[in-house]
Order: C-alpha cells, then sequence, then structure tokens
C-alpha cells in the first residue's frame, strides 16, 4: 500500500475522461499517473458508473488502502455485463411540452389580440406547468391527470390546444407526430347552452333604470350609491355597445352629435385594444342620450378623462359591477315582480338591438349603429321581437260560390 501524508491525500482527484469512445479514470498517486479504462461507452448511466468507481479509488487513497496495481479497481464481470460491447446509438432528446407551448404562443403572438395570448393561451401555460410529467411521451398521464384535477370541460379544452399546438409543431418540422390528436375526443361533455340573446321588455328597462337611480336597494355600507352607476346602465341601454367599448370610453372619444366607438377595454386583464369587429364606427347622439352625457360632463373635462370610471378614477371593473352591483338589483327586482327574468349586463346590448327591430328601423341601420353584421341580426335577433299577427283582408265569404263549390 502506498503511504501518503494527510496534506498530499487531499490533493489526489480521480478525473473522468474519454479515450477511443470508452470512459477512462485518470489520476496521480505519489507522483505516479495512473490511467484506468473502464471498458465503458459514453452514456449516462455508464458515467454513474464509472464516477463511483472514482470514489472507491478517491475513497481508498484517502483511507491508505490503495491497489497499485490496480486489480480491485478493474472491470468485474458483473461490470462488463451491464455494458455492451457495441456502443449504443444515442437516444433522441424528450421533446418538452412547455418548450414547444413556448414557441407556439410565440408564434402566435403575431396574429392575435394581446388579450387572447394572455386570457387563454397563459391559462394553458399554467396548466402546463403543474402536470407532473412534461413530455410527449406522457400524453396518455397527462389525460389522466387533467380528468382528475379539472372538468372534462376543461380538460377537453386544453388537450385540444395541446393537439393544435402538436399539429404546429409537426409544419415547422419541431415534432414527427401528435400523441393527443385523440385524446380530445375521448371526453364526452354535456352540450353548452346555448348564449341568451333574450332582451328586457320596456318595462322592465323602466323598472332596473329607477332602481340604479332611486338606490332602490343600495345597502349603507355600499362605498359608492347605485345612483353612481346609473349613467353607465343607461349608456348600455341607449347604445346597445359592448360594455368593454363603454369602459373603455373618454371624453374625447364624444363628439357634439356622435360617439366615435373605437376602443375596448379587457377589465379582466387589464388591457386596452380594438373593438371586437376591429373596426370603428360612430353612433348618433339623440336628445336622451345627450341629456345622459351633459348630467355626467363636468366642466374644461380632459379629453383623456374616462367617460365611466371606478371610484379611483380608473376603469370599471366588468366583473365587480355584474356580481356586486348589477346581479342584486336584478335579481330583487325579480323577486318585487318588477322584472320577468334575471339577465346579465351585456342583455342591455340584446335589448337595444331588439327594441330597434320592433320598432322598425331596418338591421342594416342597427348592424352599422352596433358593430356587428346583418347576418348577425338576422339569425339571432328577428326571431326573437314580439310576435305579428297574420293579417286580417277583410274578405266576406260569397254564398254564390259556396253554391258552385257544391256542385
Amino acid at each position: 500500500m502506498t503511504n501518503l501524508c494527510p496534506a498530499r491525500r487531499l490533493k489526489v482527484r480521480v478525473k473522468l475522461k474519454i479515450s477511443h469512445e470508452r470512459l477512462q479514470l485518470v489520476f496521480r498517486v505519489a507522483g505516479k499517473r495512473y490511467y484506468l479504462s473502464t471498458g465503458l461507452a459514453d452514456t449516462p448511466l455508464n458515467r454513474q458508473l464509472a464516477e463511483r468507481k472514482a470514489s472507491l479509488i478517491e475513497d481508498d487513497i484517502f483511507k491508505e488502502r490503495f491497489d497499485p496495481t490496480l486489480e480491485k479497481y478493474k472491470p468485474q464481470p458483473s461490470l462488463e455485463a451491464v455494458t455492451p460491447k457495441i456502443a449504443p446509438k444515442a437516444e433522441l432528446p424528450k421533446t418538452s411540452l412547455i418548450e414547444l407551448w413556448e414557441k407556439y404562443t410565440e408564434f402566435q403572438q403575431a396574429h392575435l389580440e394581446q388579450t387572447t395570448i394572455i386570457r387563454d393561451y397563459g391559462k394553458i401555460e399554467k396548466r402546463i406547468q403543474k402536470f407532473p410529467k412534461l413530455f410527449l411521451e406522457d400524453a396518455i398521464d397527462i389525460q389522466s391527470w387533467l380528468l382528475k384535477n379539472y372538468s372534462a370541460e376543461i380538460s377537453k379544452r386544453t388537450l385540444k390546444q395541446l393537439s393544435a399546438c402538436l399539429n404546429w409543431a409537426i409544419r415547422k418540422r419541431l415534432a414527427t407526430e401528435n400523441p393527443f390528436k385523440e385524446l380530445a375526443q375521448e371526453i364526452k361533455t354535456q352540450k353548452r347552452s346555448k348564449v341568451s340573446r333574450k332582451p328586457f321588455t320596456r318595462n322592465c328597462v323602466a323598472a332596473i333604470i329607477s332602481a340604479f337611480e332611486n338606490d332602490t336597494y343600495c345597502s349603507k355600507f355600499s362605498p359608492l350609491s347605485h345612483f353612481y352607476y346609473a349613467p353607465y346602465v343607461k349608456f348600455l341601454l341607449h347604445t346597445g355597445c359592448r360594455p368593454e367599448e363603454a369602459i373603455a370610453l373618454k371624453w374625447k372619444h364624444v363628439e357634439r352629435d356622435r360617439i366615435h366607438f373605437c376602443e375596448a377595454f379587457a377589465t379582466d386583464v387589464r388591457t386596452r385594444k380594438g373593438t371586437k369587429t376591429h373596426v370603428d364606427r360612430y353612433f348618433p347622439i339623440n336628445e336622451e342620450l345627450g341629456k345622459i352625457l351633459a348630467a355626467i360632463r363636468p366642466e374644461d373635462c380632459p379629453s383623456e378623462r374616462l367617460v365611466f370610471s371606478g371610484r379611483n378614477g380608473k376603469e370599471l371593473d366588468a366583473a365587480n359591477f355584474l356580481t356586486r352591483i348589477w346581479v342584486p338589483i336584478v335579481q330583487k327586482l325579480v323577486e318585487a315582480g318588477k322584472v320577468k327574468r334575471y339577465l346579465p349586463q351585456y342583455n342591455c346590448r340584446h335589448t337595444f338591438i331588439t327594441l330597434c327591430l320592433e320598432d322598425g328601423i331596418s338591421p342594416q341601420q342597427v348592424a352599422e349603429w352596433c358593430g356587428t353584421s346583418v347576418a348577425v341580426i338576422e339569425r339571432h335577433y328577428l326571431g326573437t321581437i314580439r310576435p305579428v299577427n297574420v293579417p286580417s283582408f277583410g274578405l266576406a265569404p260569397d254564398p254564390t260560390l259556396d253554391d258552385e263549390h257544391d256542385e
């Protein structure tokens, strides 16, 4: 055995090198350099085995039991059995699902709304980050995990998005197959109910406006009276605009005789964007609407000031308004028998469109005012206006005709 002083022993390190495609251990003891071939190909598993052998040698040197003949450290039959004589082909690296999704999202940013990227694609990314496994080879396990942690609807929607991502990756030659292709179809979900486009009647509209203006159901602990929100509600009912368009409106958009709708504000992601159709439009200010705006327009009003703002001066939070203000008021009106049924604030738009059609305004004009298409108006609204009776032509029966018919 080689005797070494403690100071000398501490400096000995066994290094791992590759020689002729085989792992080799190189180290120096007492001034002499040693080379030990492990006979192992360079693979992750074999590197672990070689590192264990290096640790054994370092430990023996430290404890002064090093075998200078190296017989103790040469490959044993059991070790050789693990190591193939011919180096295997290097395994292809696993494809990371999160990396593909990030690249897919980056590609989609060029032609999708920022709100869509943040709201929809962001949700999928957060779910992917929670997956216990993150590789394409784990698609079946990912499907099972989704069903255990989310509803069938969300699981199916997520798998559809992942399948779309993989189809894109195949086109970009970032993947060779789509393991999510059939997984979404295996999940059965209940049919989603159609979006209700039912309108409020004229009497219901009057009852809603009255409840807001008179603080009928306002709690004394409310930070803002319901009267504060009355102009916002009346504006929705008098213009049929989308709530996010009203929330984005600034006084610079309100001209003498018309309103310029050119922006929308998504309150859930706090982002200002263009209108839903990406087309600006103008809405005429009639006498009623003019009075609503005049009542809230301050003197020397800055053009950048919001027409409808929260108590902090920033954009109204549509979701907060819906749950804390709109829902309680309308539900209590229903309980009081003043409103027939509960409908969300978005149905103010449907109400405006329906009442316009009932008053004989053409679908073309309504579509232009509301920023939609004539096809949508005809498909969703013309069938909901009040029923029309079959006209009477005032024809009296002719007895002679009956006689001729009898013959």
